[in-house]
């Protein structure tokens, strides 16, 4: 069955344009909450169902917020308030309190305009696809609400970022520390401002700390994963060790080393499965998607560790990662996912489990990637007409085959249509960065031909 409001990851959309409006939200929230309070959870008689609803630091969480408690309230479930917190805070307090749900309202990395609504089941997981159905079908009927005596009540859970940090930091070995460790953290004016540092610095490290004063409309910019020149002029100027990024909802991350290189999500989650791997500790294999570098899948290979790829969105990396029992997996972009760490992508825990190799090995960032070299990868946004997907035209196939050819197993090349844009990416990546430019422009130029 298709979707019609949730998209990979909930909902989205620019503030106050259909879906993300006060009217929509709210009745999200009762369609969600009526869902929640007939659903099988086991409670005791008369206990009413509930929800932790968190957000990012974004001026229209306010909003939002409001309408969607109110919504929920008025199907009869009662709300815990977290506030600003990272969105795999809201997964892991879900689990931890043994709450019915959790809703985390943000729009990660994208600019102060955008946000969104994204719920997490009981286990800290993403809701199964029937109970999505269920919701969605639930938005056709009207909001009645309970009567007075069964209305839900709402309650500010006030220690929510200090249970998390917790939690981040009983992620990282006890027997090591990050002492003698001075640490840049940038958490792009978003949901982490006031968790991240406190995580790393109570393992032990010197920390400094950008990005952490949200004014409601700085999420995302100029600042964060999406945006690390800041960050790399700051682990230079400290003359820091490391420099740490992380995005608007604190569930993605890049990081930078001591001469301001910056590393990426294959990077780092090469330099997790390597020490894994040395250590013992692999279970399976690693699931990547379409965009990660074949430098990666190489490495692999040498390793003799499986390698899988994953359609790109964390939500389909997990759903491999289900699907074949393994542990580890990831996207070029900064979502890394540990299983046997947390039920989902953490920004903050995937930085320590990064740390943790680094420590261990007693490796700097530079030294535990460097038996890694990434290839180089071009990617050209080709304009198509709507619904044209002229990646099977004759003359296009025609010059990916001659691209393969000269790449000789060297490479690759990948057509992939834009999911929200009338755009086909072409990317070709391999050992030769010439060679790699060429036959992506030859490509992009033969889709331009048909488009």
């Amino acid at each position: 069955m298709s979707r019609k409001y949730f998209g990979t990851d909930g909902v989205r959309g620019k503030v106050g344009e259909f879906p993300i409006t006060p009217e929509f939200v709210m009745h999200l929230g009762y369609a969600a909450g009526k869902v929640l309070a007939t659903s099988e959870w086991h409670l005791a008689e008369g206990e009413r169902p509930t929800v932790l609803i968190g957000k990012d630091t974004r001026i229209s969480g306010y909003l939002l917020e409001s309408a969607l408690q109110a919504g929920l309230i008025a199907a009869g479930v009662d709300v815990y308030l977290a506030g600003p917190i990272p969105t795999p805070a809201v997964a892991y307090l879900t689990r931890a309190l043994r709450l019915q749900a959790g809703v985390v309202i943000s729009a990660s990395h994208n600019p102060f305009e955008d946000n969104g609504i994204k719920f997490f089941s009981a286990t800290g997981s993403k809701l199964p696809d029937e109970v999505e159905h269920a919701i969605e079908a639930g938005m056709d009927e009207p909001i009645v609400t309970m009567s007075s005596a069964y209305l839900g009540k709402a309650k500010r859970l006030e220690d929510a970022a200090g249970r998390y940090i917790e939690f981040c930091k009983s992620s990282f070995p006890y027997e090591l520390d990050l002492r003698g460790l001075k640490l840049v953290v940038d958490c792009a004016h978003g949901a982490a401002y006031h968790i991240a540092g406190p995580v790393f610095h109570e393992l032990g490290a010197d920390v400094v700390t950008i990005g952490v004063q949200p004014d409601g409309k700085n999420i995302n910019d100029a600042f964060g994963a999406t945006a690390p020149a800041n960050l790399q002029k700051a682990v230079i100027e400290h003359k820091a060790d490391l420099g740490i990024a992380l995005d608007g909802d604190a569930d993605r991350l890049v990081m930078v080393d001591a001469e301001g290189r910056l590393y990426d999500g294959d990077q780092l989650l090469y330099i997790v499965a390597q020490h894994r791997q040395k250590m013992g500790l692999m279970k399976g294999g690693v699931v990547g998607t379409l965009m990660t570098n074949l430098a990666f899948e190489h490495a692999m290979q040498r390793m003799q560790i499986p390698f899988a790829r994953a359609k790109v969105g964390d939500r389909y990396v997990m759903e491999m990662l289900q699907q074949k029992g393994w542990q580890l997996g990831g996207e070029n972009s900064g979502h890394i996912i540990c299983l046997d760490r947390h039920s989902t992508g953490d920004g903050i825990i995937s930085a320590l489990q990064v740390l943790h190799a680094l420590r261990a090995g007693n490796k700097t960032l530079a030294q535990a990637a460097s038996d890694m070299k990434m290839y180089p990868q071009v990617l050209i946004n080709v304009r198509i007409a709507k619904g044209n997907d002229c990646s099977s035209h004759a003359d296009v196939q025609a010059a990916v085959t001659s691209a393969n050819k000269a790449l000789a197993g060297k490479g690759r090349v990948l057509l992939r249509p834009s999911g929200t844009e009338p755009l086909l990416r072409v990317m070709v990546e391999g050992e030769d960065g010439e060679k790699v430019r060429h036959w992506a422009e030859n490509i992009a130029q033969a889709v331009r031909a048909v488009a």
